[in-house]
Order: C-alpha cells, then structure tokens, then sequence
C-alpha cells in the first residue's frame, strides 16, 4: 500500500511538473495581477490599429459613389454580409455582421502581418514576436467568444427551449450533444493555431536551407492560407450561431 502510494504521488507530481512546461519563451507583463504575454499584445495593438485606421480614414468622407478606401471597405462590408446571411439566414444575419466581420478582419490582418513581416529581425528581452494567432491564448479566446455568441443567440431566439436540443431525437444523445457543443471551440482553435505555426515552421525551414528566393513561393502559399484560415474561422463562426437559432 506504501509503494501505491508512492507511486501516486510520483505520478501526480510529474504530471503538474509536465503541466508547468512552457513551449518557447516570451516577454511576461503584469497586468492588474494576470501575466500576459507581452509580445502577442503588441503585435494585437497594431493589429487593431490597422483596422481602425481604415475604418476611420474609409468613413470620414463619405461619398456616394465610393472610391479608394471608401469602395474597399464597402466590398470586405459586402462580402463579410454575404458570409452571414449565407450562414446565419436572411431574416436573422443582420445583428451578425458587425461579429462575424472583426473575427475575419482580425484574423484576417494578424495572419498578414505574420506572413509579411520579418519579425524575427525585432530584438526582444525575451520571446519574439509574431502573429497573434501564432499563441494558442489568442485562438481559445476567439473561439470561446464564438461559443458564447452560439449559446447566446440560441438562448435570445428560444429561450430555454435552446437546451431542448440536447436531448433531441432521443435523451440517449444527450452527452453526445454535450461534446458536440464542447469539442467546436476545440477545433476552432486548435485549426488556426496548427496552421499558422505550421506555416511559419515551413518558411522558416527553408529559409535556413536554402537560398533566400527559394522560398518565396512558399511564403505566397502562407498568405494564401493564412487567408482562407480567416475565412474559414468566420464562416464556421456563423454556421454555428445559425445552427444554435434555427
């Protein structure tokens, strides 16, 4: 019973010992008594910056017939719309745009800003920076804020009817059902993340063996992807919130 016991506690102490493990370095902040890590908030600031500064510099003049900044914005707007009302419904995709559209723009841009610029030539007193979505903090946080969009739009639609749909067709699914609604985030999150690191490991790989212009195909491949991985977030993003109100 002694060894047993041992052998529990040795076990328990280096799974908290492996759960302590960190992957790469970065730059820790203190902020308001939570540790955050300080080179995914700079390159998220100018990824915010970025976004505003279009929409502001786009909508200070208004014309009727838009040009420049103006007849940009208007098209991802359109385009963004017709994600939403493809995937959430004619009659209920309206209140979803403004979501749907940060979640792609911010992907959107972050992954751009990863591709394009050489951030590893940006010293820092530890870590390097990156796109935001190369942390795996950044992707649960937008995949839980879909999560919380699903259930509230299903609970605004249908109150506490929404939860019948965990016992539907037969009370037998229920903890299926369950895992279902459990394992979306999961996968949101763990698909950007896998392919934007993925990617940036690719690039780096050929970079270091061989020459400079031999990998530059690749790196067009990498924006491409990075792409249609903001697509993709913010389609199955809608496709969620329209399954929770249907």
């Amino acid at each position: 019973k002694k060894l047993h016991y041992l052998l529990r506690i040795s076990l328990s102490f280096m799974f908290f010992s492996l759960a302590a493990v960190e992957v790469g370095t970065h730059l820790y902040w203190e902020i308001g008594g939570f540790t955050v890590h300080g080179q995914v908030l700079l390159v998220t600031w100018l990824v915010l910056a970025i976004i505003l500064g279009l929409a502001v510099v786009g909508t200070s003049k208004l014309e009727q017939i838009p040009k420049g900044i103006q007849n940009f914005l208007e098209s991802v707007f359109e385009y963004v719309a017709g994600i939403a009302k493809g995937e959430i419904g004619e009659y209920h995709y309206r209140p979803w745009v403004p979501y749907v559209g940060t979640i792609f723009l911010f992907i959107f841009v972050a992954n751009w800003l990863g591709a394009l610029i050489p951030w590893k030539l940006i010293q820092l007193p530890e870590g390097e920076l990156a796109a935001p979505t190369n942390d795996i903090n950044t992707t649960v946080a937008l995949s839980l804020l879909t999560s919380i969009s699903y259930f509230y739009a299903g609970f605004k639609e249908k109150g506490l009817g929404f939860f019948a749909r965990y016992i539907s067709p037969s009370p037998l699914f229920l903890p299926i059902n369950i895992l279902e609604d459990f394992s979306k985030p999961l996968s949101l999150s763990f698909r950007l993340f896998g392919n934007v690191v993925a990617d940036e490991i690719v690039v780096s790989v050929f970079c270091l063996l061989v020459p400079v212009f031999i990998p530059l195909p690749v790196m067009i491949l990498g924006i491409f992807a990075s792409s249609v991985q903001a697509l993709i977030f913010a389609t199955l993003s809608a496709a969620y919130i329209g399954e929770s109100i249907e």
